[in-house]
This record gives C-alpha cells, sequence and structure tokens, in this order.
C-alpha cells in the first residue's frame, strides 16, 4: 500500500516534470512499484536513486514510482529517459546498479549496456 508521503512525493514530482517539459533539457527514471518489484528490492532501489541523485546535486530529474509491466522475472526494473533520447530499460537493477546508471547514463550519458532490456522511443 502506498502511504500518503509516497503519495505527496509523486504529486510533487509530476508537477516538477511538468514544469521542467515547458522550460528545460531534463531526464525522467520511472521505477516499477508493482508487488513483484517490491519482493525483489524495488524500494531499496528506489532509495539508492533518490539518495544518489541528492549526493550528487543533480538537478532536473524526475523521478516516477509505476505500475507492473509485466516483465516480472527483470526487476526491479527502471526506465531512463532523457529530453531528446531514447528511453531505455533496465532490468535486475540493485541499488549498487541504481548508483552506476545513475554515474553512467544520467550524468556522462554513457548507457550501461550490460544491464539493458530495451531502447526504444
Amino acid at each position: 500500500m502506498i502511504s500518503l508521503e509516497e503519495l505527496e512525493r509523486i504529486k510533487e514530482d509530476t508537477r516538477r516534470e511538468s514544469e521542467l517539459k515547458k522550460n528545460q533539457e531534463y531526464v525522467k527514471i520511472a521505477i516499477n512499484m508493482g508487488t513483484c518489484s517490491i519482493a525483489k528490492g524495488a524500494k531499496e532501489t528506489y532509495k539508492a536513486i533518490i539518495e544518489e541523485i541528492k549526493t550528487r546535486g543533480l538537478l532536473k530529474i524526475v523521478v516516477l514510482p509505476t505500475g507492473c509491466i509485466g516483465m516480472c522475472e527483470l526487476e526491479p526494473i527502471i526506465e531512463v529517459i532523457k529530453q531528446g533520447g531514447p528511453k531505455v530499460t533496465y532490468g535486475r537493477v540493485t541499488p549498487e546498479k541504481a548508483r552506476q546508471i545513475i554515474a553512467s547514463h544520467i550524468v556522462n550519458s554513457k548507457v550501461v549496456s550490460e544491464l539493458v532490456i530495451s531502447v526504444g522511443d
């Protein structure tokens, strides 16, 4: 069950995403938070993403929890969308791998190919 705090965070992230789309380049990170994802560690991965963004002082990043996409065996799954670039979907993302994705893909624009499930529009 989603807490009131998590709902407020989703609301704020959605508002920020809307503002960022209007004004400037942004990054969206969607993390699956269905029951299968949570059972495989998605909450810890989500926390690691948030902590890494804060630690690095990164701006213009929206992190949105989403529902299941039906690939339970590959959970936790995150999708990274950089403005003007393709959606990159990563699978089996542990907290350590999430930090690696932030450092490589978000900061240095280098996709972490060994973790990629798909690249699309």
